[in-house]
């Protein structure tokens, strides 16, 4: 092997694709993962669908921090792949959330806004910004509404949700920890206590060390080095009735998520 490495993570946001992320593989590379959404690129969020990868897959997603925040699905991994994504931060941070609403109440329909750290690529100054005008604008003192492809990606690792949840970002001027706001319409009626219980069960049982539950009185850097994907803050949600109802999850977008990277890795590795 050329560099040394087995894995590969790509992490520099530029290779999202497939295609470009296989570039590895030329190198010496058995595997990639990438560290962010990609529109080819099979995608997976452990604990939710990571027993869905096949072994002939070298380039995969690790979805996003927000991804990995709202659905656990890293069931479903296959050997047969060597390119994967993890998602992102927030994917990773709404799909386990989501798993556990959509499995005992079911998701009509839902929006979601995540409430997101500076990251690497916003200015440190107003300039020029190739992808919108907002975007160009100073991190450091402004609350910047932004897009983000999080919730649709959930479809992606859950299919049941495909085309029923969607979202938008506010990129704020704290350096690490997000949270989620996930407003859903259920289809079966349940309190705020039952969807809580719900949520509680799962953070104790199948989805424990992927999704938290807290019922302190938080704020964001109480979560710095939170290795979870998803704490479920069951104070700062609401319900306007048994139908309707908004979620609140944080998640740190940095640690907890590249520790679902390295879970992404560990698993792909023993399923050889």
């Amino acid at each position: 092997i050329e560099a040394g490495a087995e894995f590969v993570v790509e992490s520099t946001g530029v290779f999202t694709d497939k295609d470009k992320a296989a570039a590895h593989l030329k190198g010496g590379a058995k595997k990639v993962i990438i560290s962010a959404p990609s529109k080819d690129a099979p995608m997976f969020v452990v604990g939710v669908n990571e027993k869905e990868y096949k072994p002939d897959l070298n380039v995969v997603s690790n979805a996003s921090c927000t991804t990995n925040c709202l659905a656990p699905l890293a069931k479903e991994y296959k050997p047969d792949l060597n390119v994967v994504s993890n998602a992102s931060c927030t994917t990773n941070c709404l799909a386990p959330l989501a798993k556990v609403i959509n499995d005992n109440f079911g998701i009509a329909e839902g929006l979601m806004t995540t409430v997101h750290a500076i990251t690497a690529t916003q200015k440190t100054v107003d300039g020029p910004s190739m992808k919108d005008w907002r975007g160009g604008r100073a991190a450091s003192f402004n609350i910047i509404p932004s897009s983000t492809g999080a919730a649709k990606a959930v479809g992606k690792v859950l299919p049941a949700l495909n085309g029923k949840l969607t979202g938008m970002a506010f990129r704020v001027p704290t350096v690490d920890v997000s949270v989620v706001d996930l407003t859903v319409r259920l289809e079966k009626k349940a309190t705020y206590d039952q969807v809580k219980a719900a949520i509680k069960e799962a953070s104790e049982g199948s989805l424990k060390g992927i999704l938290g539950y807290t019922e302190d009185d938080v704020v964001s850097t109480d979560f710095v080095g939170d290795s979870r994907s998803s704490i479920f803050d069951a104070k700062a949600g609401i319900a306007l009735n048994d139908n309707f109802l908004k979620l609140v999850s944080w998640y740190d977008n940095e640690w907890g998520y590249s520790s679902r990277v390295v879970d992404l890795i560990r698993y792909i590795a023993s399923v050889q």
